[in-house]
């Protein structure tokens, strides 16, 4: 009798212990999913206005008009600028790198194709490519309509992100950037526009700056601007 009473004792020690161990599987389970919902959210910038163009200031500018956010130490999601998405306009077509893909700071990343024309970008962060954005590869107006947001190109697994950083531009220096690359591009502007172009009354640039230029005045000013 004493021996069936400590081997009743005992599954009944295994069953609790079954039914804890479970609810921390569970608990475990939806934190991760939890995580992993949060690192694919799309962050919500908060822009200011800066010659017609939108300029969040919690992301990192390179020269080329593409941004750099940080998600993680070593995760960096980045995309087009506004100047980018207003410069390119309307697109047929748009083509990202492979997941998996080894990127160099300032290499080409992706490229966009309009009227038969290409415009190629380059990255602002040096890594691996943990994954594209196959939403804008269905729909490029996401990246024109959206770029800070669910118009995000690629994530980038970044093992030297900090020292890829300090190489971007933020805050004052990227307002001066944006201002004097609105400065230039408006010279490119044909003067029937006026300050519709580039907003020059504090206002937005208009949406689709390419509509207003030819194709090859477009692709030249593209390339100067993007450094690709």
């Amino acid at each position: 009798m004493t021996v069936l009473l400590v081997l009743l004792t005992f599954v009944g020690f295994l069953l609790i212990d079954w039914f804890f161990s479970r609810n921390k599987q569970v608990v475990f389970a939806e934190q991760r999913a939890a995580e992993r919902a949060e690192s694919v959210r799309i962050p919500r910038l908060q822009p200011v206005l800066v010659g017609g163009f939108k300029v969040p200031e919690n992301v990192r500018y390179h020269p080329g008009h593409t941004w750099a956010l940080s998600e993680s130490p070593n995760l960096v999601r980045v995309g087009i600028d506004d100047f980018a998405s207003k410069l390119i306009g309307k697109v047929e077509e748009v083509k990202l790198p492979q997941r998996g893909q080894w990127v160099r700071q300032g290499q080409k990343i992706w490229s966009f194709k309009r009227n038969g024309k290409l415009v190629e970008m380059v990255s602002p962060i040096e890594g691996s490519v943990a994954d594209v954005n196959d939403a804008v590869a269905r729909d490029p107006e996401l990246a024109r309509k959206d770029p800070y947001g669910e118009g995000w190109m690629v994530t980038v697994q970044s093992p030297d992100a900090k020292t890829n950083f300090r190489n971007l531009m933020g805050g004052a220096l990227a307002r001066w950037w944006t201002e004097e690359a609105a400065s230039r591009l408006q010279k490119k502007i044909p003067s029937s526009m006026g300050s519709l172009a580039l907003a020059q009354d504090g206002g937005a640039a208009v949406e689709d700056i390419a509509a207003h230029l030819t194709d090859d005045v477009w692709t030249a000013t593209t390339h100067e601007f993007f450094l690709a």
